[in-house]
């Protein structure tokens, strides 16, 4: 068994959901990240897009592995001010406006200021509107109703806030006495944490890598591009750790860590799946392998940028992806043994 330090990694989840971060706006979350690894002495540099890499040195520097696990969550960005002074917004990464009614949220406006809002339908009131229940939930009919007195446009100028502002979802993170973690943004913040956790482990238990380690934090995934960039000719595996997906016709659960055959880019690499599935059972570690159906990862956008690595992708399992999502520290466990035994072990190639 592991020496998983299960309620630091979940104070560390609490923390990290807790920062506004929707996709092109993510630079407080990668800066709480690298401050992170700083503290624990571990090389980290940031690319262009603004994602962070950190590096750990194995025995072997003639071959790497990378893992990703990204902090780029959904949420949206202002497309109109309406003259009622409400905002008509616009939705950045793969969702249903149905998962935001209701949800409180924050905007930032361009010069740092943040208010507080409601994203609601226009039609909402069943004492005015005959179509409340009916009214189909799209850009048009849905806005944000600020915490502030607004009549007018301009009110809403007087604030700062403009179109391309960026609005970001209240995560009302809770950790239950049952072990569940409920909250927005699971997916893949829960991934992050177990990264960070596993590094700080390694680092502190002065744990020798057979092979040099990067450990890329992403911040583009949500819209496809997260992680196919600053991967080093020497890298041999990649794995990318992102939720499992639960739901009909899915093997996977909140309980164990899922492990990815297939999801819409194709089949991952087969040996590494065979190797992780080895490891989880010489360990005693809960797993499922299991198909996405309508997913995509920083490994399959790795692939489709045409760099020669054998790919896969594992991660707990989220109950309810990218709306009211779910999973339970004992997923969080069995992912963190995975890839605590998997660094260790030997290549696939």
């Amino acid at each position: 068994m592991t020496n998983f330090q299960t309620k630091e990694t979940l104070q560390l989840l609490k923390e990290l959901v807790s920062i506004p971060s929707p996709s092109g706006n993510t630079y407080e979350v990668i800066s709480y990240v690298e401050h992170y690894l700083h503290e624990l002495g571990v090389q980290t540099k940031k690319n262009r897009k603004g994602g962070l890499i950190a590096t750990i040195t194995g025995k072997d520097h003639s071959q790497h592995r990378m893992l990703t696990a990204h902090v780029d969550t959904l949420g949206a960005i202002v497309k109109e001010i309406k003259p009622s002074g409400r905002l008509k917004i616009d939705l950045i990464g793969g969702f249903r406006y149905n998962s935001i009614e209701g949800e409180y949220c924050q905007i930032e406006s361009s010069d740092g200021r943040r208010y507080s809002g409601t994203i609601l339908m226009h039609q909402t009131s069943v004492h005015v509107y005959k179509d409340a229940g009916t009214a189909e939930r799209n850009m048009n009919n849905m806005e944000v109703r600020l915490d502030e007195e607004i009549h007018s446009i301009e009110d809403v100028k007087k604030l700062g806030i403009a179109v391309g502002d960026f609005v970001s979802f209240d995560p009302r993170v809770e950790i239950t006495n049952a072990g569940f973690i409920k909250s927005r943004h699971l997916d893949d913040k829960a991934s992050v944490a177990i990264l960070l956790q596993l590094i700080k482990d390694i680092v502190t238990s002065r744990i020798e890598l057979p092979y040099t380690t990067h450990f890329l934090i992403s911040n583009n995934e949500e819209i496809g591009y997260g992680g196919n960039s600053n991967i080093t000719d020497e890298t041999v595996e990649y794995l990318a750790v992102d939720m499992g997906a639960i739901g009909d016709g899915q093997t996977t659960d909140e309980y164990t860590v899922s492990i990815c055959a297939k999801d819409s880019s194709g089949p991952y690499h087969y040996q590494l799946r065979k190797h992780l599935v080895s490891l989880a059972e010489e360990h005693q570690i809960g797993y499922k392998v299991d198909i996405y159906p309508y997913y995509g990862s920083d490994a399959s956008a790795a692939i489709r940028s045409g760099f020669d690595i054998i790919h896969g992708l594992i991660g707990p399992g989220i109950d309810s992806s990218h709306a009211f999502e779910r999973t339970h520290e004992k997923s969080i466990r069995q992912t963190y043994d995975l890839l605590y035994y998997y660094l260790q072990s030997e290549l696939v190639g």
